[in-house]
């Protein structure tokens, strides 16, 4: 090759590296807008113990490190099912499931520690990396994990005993918050613990959902084998609704069960799901932080719709109010109070359902409202529909000029100090409530400044 061969190939080496440098730095800068909208947020990411064993696994530890660094906050929960399954057969232990789920006695429990706590710790070596010309230079990111899971047995059902598989009894909300807002990963294993210091064997969608729903997280990313979830002709299916899952036609049972985990974690009131590859690299960065991202996006929103109230709605309020003013928590109102107060509701509606309402009465002169009436139904429980219609109260609360909400209650008073009210005296009422004060009833006032 001649010299004025190399000065070409050299010039055209030169403006293919120009060209990508500023294709990287026209995507970096299109990324901003996802990068402001994700940074305090909290995700819950689910990785199958397949996961782990893939080749694209690092990659994907590395990018989890890329968005603490940008302020993400991060629930990792893992599991262990194949790595339970190859310890058990070298053991000559056969691997008994039930209704998919595992039998775990005695023997087995040894090796589904070993399993659990082994992957634990692969995660946090991986986590822990700094080495300088790699991902994680510089990272200095702390994990923990911890007995954050509370648990309960299976016990017996129909004459087979699970021994010490469980199910999650109660997410440890306020030592994961706290870790959260230290800046830490949290890292969840597949077990969980009883006040009577059994381990229990868990299933990993079971972690995940709860913790998701009981942390308030913004979104829940669900890790599988595919780019998301492909329709039988192959095509990816790129966002449907909770509502519409069983309406898609999907043969792949991995991808069956990851939109049932999706659909359960938006019933239980966690506002987005997205389901995507372990196996593509960049897979994760590339759902969070582009228009179209990479894999299947499954949303509650419009299968359940907040909405007003309007005189068509007092018989769904009444079947919704009618046990709790039964048990004595809430006052007794009659139909005809009821749709002449029927403007103050707003209702959480599903497949054209009540499924829960809260109320909001004005007192304009004295700056403040009263919330009322909060109740969802017992078969939608647990989902945080509650603070969902607290939330969208108080927001009209200010835009009315209010700049306080108070409650009376008599059985509910944790519940709505945990939602930021402080206990106040009667006399810190409006007057006109003041002379409503039922007095038999001995309610407890809370007020909360918006």
């Amino acid at each position: 090759m001649g010299n004025l061969d190399k000065l070409i190939v050299i010039k055209s080496l030169e403006d293919i590296v120009t060209t990508q440098g500023r294709a990287q730095i026209r995507w970096f800068r299109n990324t901003a807008p996802y990068i402001n909208a994700h940074r305090g947020k909290t995700f819950v990411l689910m990785l199958g113990g397949e996961a782990a064993q893939h080749e694209n696994f690092a990659n994907i530890i590395h990018d989890i490190a890329l968005l603490n660094s940008l302020g993400v906050r991060l629930v990792l929960v893992h599991g262990s099912r194949p790595q339970i399954h190859q310890r058990l057969q070298r053991a000559g232990l056969a691997s008994s499931l039930q209704d998919n789920m595992r039998i775990t006695d005695s023997d087995a429990m040894e090796h589904v520690k070993d399993a659990a706590g082994s992957l634990r710790a692969q995660i946090e070596a991986l986590l822990s990396m700094g080495l300088p010309n790699s991902p994680m230079q510089g990272s200095r990111m702390r994990v923990c994990s911890g007995n954050f899971v509370t648990a309960r047995p299976i016990g017996i059902v129909d004459g087979v005993d699970f021994h010490h598989t469980g199910k999650v009894r109660r997410i440890d909300v306020t030592g994961i918050r706290r870790q959260l807002e230290d800046g830490s990963i949290v890292l969840l294993s597949p077990l969980g613990y009883s006040p009577t210091g059994e381990i229990f064997n868990l299933a990993l969608e079971d972690i995940a959902v709860h913790c998701a729903s009981d942390i308030g997280a913004d979104k829940l990313l669900l890790f599988g084998d595919s780019a998301g979830i492909n329709a039988a002709d192959g095509s990816l299916i790129r966002q449907c609704t909770a509502g519409e899952i069983d309406k898609l036609d999907v043969q792949n049972p991995e991808q069956l069960a990851l939109l049932h985990t999706a659909r359960q974690a938006c019933q239980a009131g966690v506002s987005r799901c997205q389901i995507i590859s372990y196996s593509d690299d960049c897979a994760l960065l590339e759902e969070l932080f582009t228009h179209d991202g990479s894999g299947t996006l499954v949303a509650n929103d419009d299968y359940e719709k907040a909405r007003a109230a309007d005189i068509e709605d007092v018989g769904g309020i009444l079947e919704l109010i009618a046990p709790l003013e039964h048990e004595g928590i809430l006052l007794k109102r009659s139909r005809e109070l009821l749709e002449t107060e029927i403007s103050q509701f707003r209702l959480l509606e599903r497949d054209g359902r009540a499924i829960a309402c809260a109320a909001l009465y004005p007192f304009p002169e004295d700056g403040c409202g009263e919330i009322a009436c909060i109740v969802s139904h017992p078969d939608y429980r647990g989902g945080r529909r509650g603070q969902r219609l607290l939330g969208e109260l108080e927001r009209e609360a200010r835009r009315q000029g209010l700049d306080r909400v108070f409650v009376l209650t008599t059985q509910t008073a944790h519940w709505f100090i945990e939602q930021g009210f402080s206990e106040s005296s009667r006399d810190a009422l409006p007057g006109a409530k003041q002379s409503l004060y039922n007095l038999q009833r001995n309610s407890k006032v809370f007020f909360k400044a918006l």
